[in-house]
């Protein structure tokens, strides 16, 4: 495999990781906001697989337009497009205290062991998509 892909993916390994070490430490808010950024580590691994000559993924964040970019909207079900809306405020929200309150509430236990399996079930699709 293409060692820019390697890259990629190697990062999104070590951030699935880290997600499982927040949920142990009851770090909710960053659990979500390493799911999002496996999720987004793995779309810039097949963007990475299609770059000409030394280019790079592009510098967003936006699952929806990573996973354009990545020419997988036509293959993603409805099912994961729905995660992907679903992670992709976790990125930019997480950041700012007007939002962590917000996403406290919302970011249990549960839905963060939901969270970390789904991300898991989606890397492992994107693998397969390499």
């Amino acid at each position: 495999m293409d060692e820019r892909i390697d890259y990629w993916l190697d990062l999104a390994e070590y951030d699935m990781e880290t997600a499982k070490a927040m949920l142990q430490t009851d770090r909710y808010l960053y659990v979500g906001f390493m799911c999002h950024q496996v999720v987004e580590k793995g779309l810039k691994a097949i963007i990475a697989g299609d770059c000409i000559d030394g280019d790079i993924p592009p510098k967003i964040h936006h699952l929806m337009k990573l996973a354009k970019n990545a020419d997988l909207s036509n293959k993603l079900n409805e099912k994961q497009k729905d995660f992907i809306r679903e992670l992709n405020p976790l990125n930019i929200e997480a950041r700012y205290p007007e939002y962590k309150q917000k996403l406290s509430t919302m970011l249990t236990k549960n839905k963060c062991q939901e969270l970390i399996k789904k991300t898991e079930e989606f890397l492992c699709w994107i693998k397969k998509q390499l």
